[in-house]
């Protein structure tokens, strides 16, 4: 299929979501490149694989300065645009991990809680403007590179083997559900196989069953981290 954009449909630009005061500047190079801003898509931010015991204080700052912090300081310039306009789609990646609580994630589930809070609240805060959506996006397990990129225990240890990815959600399928989702204003799409799927079912409407599962779950997953086995969530 040949497509019909031409080198002006295009403007990539480099951009560190922890750098939050080069975020504006980002902002107007697009919108003086297109003249508007129709979708923001947050999809920036790093897991995590430690216990929280073995795990410096100095994580969980960088991991809440890039996955929270830096996300809503990039959507803060860009809605005030779209709230001049009246119009635009907020996209928001967040995970199941928003959802439920799982080991070895505890400032990875804490910045996807976070993100959920703030951006279900931001949404009652727009009821002014009813064509500018907010849209959660709560993937499970997806094929991508997020395992080689996680937080440890300290920020200069990285990870020795990222694990086999079959078992996860082909990249493709995860993008076209989310472009789905965002076509339709869905506010808040899970998008994960089972059995990842239906546990933020029973997370929801059964937290009791939930915790006692996740407890069992957790501690095959504990043993399994410790003795070398890899198993991180998106």
């Amino acid at each position: 299929e040949i497509s019909s954009l031409s080198e002006n449909d295009i403007l990539v630009l480099r951009l560190d979501l922890t750098d939050r005061s080069s975020h504006e500047a980002a902002t107007n190079s697009v919108l003086k490149h297109f003249g508007k801003i129709d979708v923001l898509v947050n999809n920036g931010g790093r897991s995590q694989r430690s216990l929280f015991v073995d795990t410096n204080l100095d994580v969980y700052n960088a991991i809440i300065e890039l996955n929270y912090l830096g996300t809503i300081s990039l959507t803060k310039c860009v809605l005030n645009h779209m709230i001049q306009r009246k119009k635009g789609k907020i996209v928001t990646v967040s995970s199941v991990m928003g959802i439920m609580g799982a080991p070895l994630a505890t400032g990875y589930c804490a910045s996807k809680h976070a993100l959920q809070g703030f951006f279900n609240s931001l949404r009652t805060e727009l009821t002014d403007y009813p064509e500018i959506s907010v849209i959660q996006i709560c993937p499970g397990p997806v094929q991508s590179q997020i395992i080689k990129n996680v937080f440890t225990e300290n920020l200069a240890k990285s990870i020795e083997n990222s694990g086999d990815q079959s078992h996860k959600m082909p990249t493709d399928r995860c993008a076209r559900l989310t472009l789905v989702s965002v076509a339709n204003d869905v506010k808040e799409a899970w998008i994960s196989d089972h059995p990842y799927l239906a546990v933020c079912y029973l997370w929801q409407y059964a937290p009791t069953w939930a915790w006692w599962l996740m407890n069992r779950m957790g501690k095959r997953r504990i043993q399994n981290f410790k003795s070398g086995i890899v198993s991180v969530q998106r």
